[in-house]
């Protein structure tokens, strides 16, 4: 009896568990599908590179919030986790772990440009430069 009582809680306890957590939404898109998304879905555009790197030029409305920064992820964290997050570094490398982090801190949209900066500006989309 007393082991299924013990199965009931543990039951009802993952069943709980599971209600909780938030659906996530992970997408990896090219520049002019990126560039679609956020005129859509307006959201908080964050470039992971370093910040000479972003000074070079950037997407336009971009929060530099570099991924190698020993802040990084208190950074992140004080962005809304219910708000689509578009995110892109140079090639990719950098904001696919960005997005790891990201879903691991619970954020439910996020979009990452596949290609980074590299593919976005052989795309012939708008930098800015400082």
């Amino acid at each position: 009896m007393k082991k299924i009582i013990c199965l009931i809680v543990a039951v009802i306890a993952l069943v709980s568990c599971q209600a909780q957590q938030k659906e996530q939404s992970v997408m990896l898109v090219k520049p002019t599908v990126f560039s679609e998304k956020m005129a859509e879905h307006k959201g908080q555009l964050v470039d992971v590179r370093t910040p000479m790197e972003y000074k070079q030029g950037y997407i336009k409305d971009a929060v530099n919030i570099h991924l190698y920064d020993k802040d990084f992820e208190e950074r992140i964290e004080q962005l809304d986790k219910t708000k689509p997050v578009y995110v892109y570094c140079k090639a990719g490398g950098r904001s696919a772990e960005a997005v790891a982090i990201m879903k691991e801190k619970g954020f439910t949209s996020i979009i990452e440009l596949d290609g980074g900066m590299d593919a976005w500006t052989e795309a012939k989309k708008p930098v800015v430069k400082q």
